[in-house]
C-alpha cells in the first residue's frame, strides 16, 4: 500500500526533515512510527496525506506516485485516506452520529447509505448506543473512538494517526490501541501511527524509529 523509496523533505537549504527514508507498508498492516519530537514523524504523515510533496525520492501509495498527482487527483486521493487527530477535532454542536456522517454528506452520498455506513462504524468502535450524544457527554477515550469511526466511515485504503492517544490516560490509551488493531484486522486497511508511547509501541509487531529524519531502527 505504501512504498517509500529514498524519500527526503527539505524545508530550508541543507536542513532536512526527512532524509533518504525507505519503508513499505502492506494492506492490512499496522505500523508504528516512533521517535523524539522533530524526528520527522509528522512530516511523513503530511506527505502521505499529500499536504506537501517530497523534495526527493519516490512516495507511492496504492501504486500511484503522490508527487505526480494533479490537484483534482489529490482531492480524490484524500477521500481514500482516513486521518485520526490527537485532539479529536469533533464538532461540539453536532451529535456523534452527525460528526461521523458529516464527510459522507459533504460528498453527496445517499441518505440511507450515510446512515448505514455511520451506524456500522460506530458499532465497530462500540458506540452504537451513543448516537445522539454530544462530544462533551463522552469520555476522552470515547471521543477518540468517534474520531476513529469518522476516519473509517468512507472505507479508506489507508488510515494515518498522529499521536492518537496523546491526550488519554494509559488505561484508555491501551483500550484505543486494541480497538485500532481489531479494526485493521476487520477492514484490512493499512494503518500508520506516529506515537511517543513506547510502552504500547513495543508490544506491536512492526515499528520504525526515526531520528533526525532518518530510519535508525526497523522491527
Amino acid at each position: 500500500m505504501i512504498d517509500a523509496r529514498e524519500v527526503s523533505k527539505m524545508y530550508t537549504r541543507g536542513v532536512y526533515a526527512l532524509h533518504s527514508l525507505t519503508l513499505a507498508v502492506g494492506k492490512g498492516e499496522f505500523l508504528f512510527l516512533t521517535g523524539p519530537s522533530g524526528a520527522g514523524k509528522s512530516t511523513l504523515l503530511r506527505l502521505l496525506l499529500r499536504q506537501e510533496a517530497p523534495s526527493g525520492g519516490q512516495l507511492i501509495v496504492g501504486g500511484r506516485s503522490l508527487a505526480k498527482m494533479t490537484p483534482s487527483q489529490v482531492q480524490a486521493y484524500r477521500r481514500t485516506v482516513g486521518f485520526v487527530f490527537q485532539d479529536f477535532k469533533l464538532i461540539p454542536t453536532k451529535t456523534i452520529f452527525e460528526n461521523v456522517s458529516f464527510v459522507q454528506r459533504v460528498l453527496g452520498r445517499p441518505v440511507e447509505e450515510q446512515r448505514r455506513n455511520t451506524y456500522q462504524v460506530l458499532k465497530w468502535v462500540g458506540l452504537q448506543h451513543r448516537l445522539n450524544a454530544l462530544p462533551e457527554e463522552l469520555s476522552g477515550g470515547e471521543q477518540q473512538r468517534v474520531a476513529i469511526a469518522r476516519a473509517l466511515v468512507n472505507e479508506p485504503h489507508l488510515v494515518l494517526a498522529d499521536e492518537p492517544t496523546g491526550n488519554l490516560d494509559p488505561h484508555t490509551a491501551d483500550h484505543v490501541f486494541k480497538a485500532l488493531m481489531q479494526l485493521v484486522k476487520a477492514t484490512q486497511v493499512a494503518m500508520l501511527i506516529a506515537t511517543h508511547n513506547m510502552e504500547l509501541a513495543g508490544r506491536m509487531d512492526r515499528r520504525v524509529s526515526l531520528v533526525d529524519g532518518q530510519v535508525v531502527e526497523m522491527e
